[in-house]
């Protein structure tokens, strides 16, 4: 905070040392020993009215709770923080985007999914910020390699509604070996419902009789998830 005659100092990019400037790091060291500030700082490139970028990186991080909720802000939002603008905001959401598609498709090499940890990885960061319940199923070969997700519905999730047959119909069709099944929790609390179970146990009798295994059902919340197969819910 500034005080009454004193004035902050934010070295620019440029006034720093060679060796600390976030593209010279990131060169030498490899993206994983930069912040996600110094990471979001080259995305950025140059800060506004002599403002250090990293600090405009920093502060935007700040205003929106970090990356998760980055990414859920609208275009409007984010333009709208000083310092930032329409070339600057469209170059973070792209990069954003950019993350989210690689984590949910690389055909080259498929993400391979060995713990509930390892699904929450390819999908907390889109679901976490939705605004209405998703369902999502990721169809997985014989060695636990995606090889696809799909959306099989949207809206308030209820036994009464959810036609397990249309969740299953796509996984006939590319004759997977098992599922996974992810939904979201808008609230951002992913304790499981009594119908979350219900739907759950439906599912994995389903699975049973079409020789497709369940291997889990994982609530996505805010930042948060749940693994029912853990906490044997719905799981015989």
């Amino acid at each position: 905070m500034e005080e009454k005659g004193v004035v902050e100092y934010h070295p620019r990019i440029k006034d720093l040392p060679l060796s600390e400037r976030p593209r010279e790091r990131l060169k030498h060291y490899g993206a994983g020993a930069l912040s996600t500030s110094e990471l979001l700082a080259i995305i950025l490139r140059t800060g506004m009215g002599g403002e250090n970028v990293i600090n405009l990186a920093s502060r935007l991080l700040a205003q929106f709770g970090g990356l998760r909720g980055l990414f859920k802000a609208d275009f409007a939002q984010i333009s709208a923080l000083k310092g930032m603008g329409q070339a600057k905001t469209a170059q973070v959401k792209a990069a954003l985007e950019l993350g989210r598609r690689l984590l949910t498709a690389s055909p080259e090499e498929r993400p391979q999914v060995k713990s509930p940890a390892d699904v929450a990885n390819l999908l907390l960061l889109g679901m976490g910020a939705l605004e209405q319940e998703e369902m999502r199923v990721l169809f997985l070969d014989t060695k636990s390699r995606v090889l696809g997700i799909s959306t099989i519905y949207i809206g308030s999730l209820h036994t009464a509604w959810l036609r397990v047959g249309e969740l299953f119909r796509e996984a006939v069709r590319r004759n997977c070996a098992a599922i996974i099944v992810v939904h979201n929790h808008p609230s951002g609390d992913p304790t499981p419902s009594p119908d979350d179970v219900k739907i759950t146990q439906e599912i994995v009798k389903a699975g049973e009789l079409l020789g497709i295994e369940v291997l889990d059902h994982l609530i996505i919340g805010s930042q948060r998830y749940v693994s029912l197969k853990e906490r044997s819910l719905g799981f015989d």
